[in-house]
């Protein structure tokens, strides 16, 4: 036990991890649109979103800050790279993994397109019903 809180205060997650506006991303637990839908709510709520994630989730944060900027929704604020000491389960050893952290502010033109996707939600369905 004490090893292990050794290890997050190492880290420094424990601090971390009461922050309001960062979203945790996994590469195996969620869709990728989920994460994209989640950090447009953040932003509506916190002005900006931080998205983080270790290994091979660093692949699928990009993605989603690279989704919400090519849309028009954020604007990069910061990228932090570092690596985390972390057990591995099976052979019991330290490792060493990757870590990203995207933070992400909303953009100028955000609020103009949260209310137009919005809109055609409403409107989409009634479209639907008529086919």
């Amino acid at each position: 036990m004490e090893e292990l809180s050794e290890g997050v205060s190492n880290l420094g997650v424990y601090s971390e991890t009461h922050k309001k506006n960062r979203i945790q991303v996994s590469n195996t637990k969620k869709p990728l649109f989920f994460y994209v839908n989640l950090a447009k709510r953040y932003m509506e709520q916190h002005e900006e979103v931080e998205l983080s994630a270790l290994g091979m989730a660093i692949a699928t944060v990009v993605t989603v800050a690279e989704i919400l900027k090519n849309n028009g929704f954020a604007i990069e604020k910061k990228i932090l790279t570092s690596t985390v000491d972390m057990r591995d389960e099976v052979r019991g050893c330290l490792i060493q993994k990757a870590k990203v952290e995207i933070t992400l502010g909303k953009s100028e033109q955000f609020e103009e397109l949260m209310a137009a996707a919005v809109e055609e939600q409403i409107v989409t369905p009634e479209v639907e019903e008529q086919s």
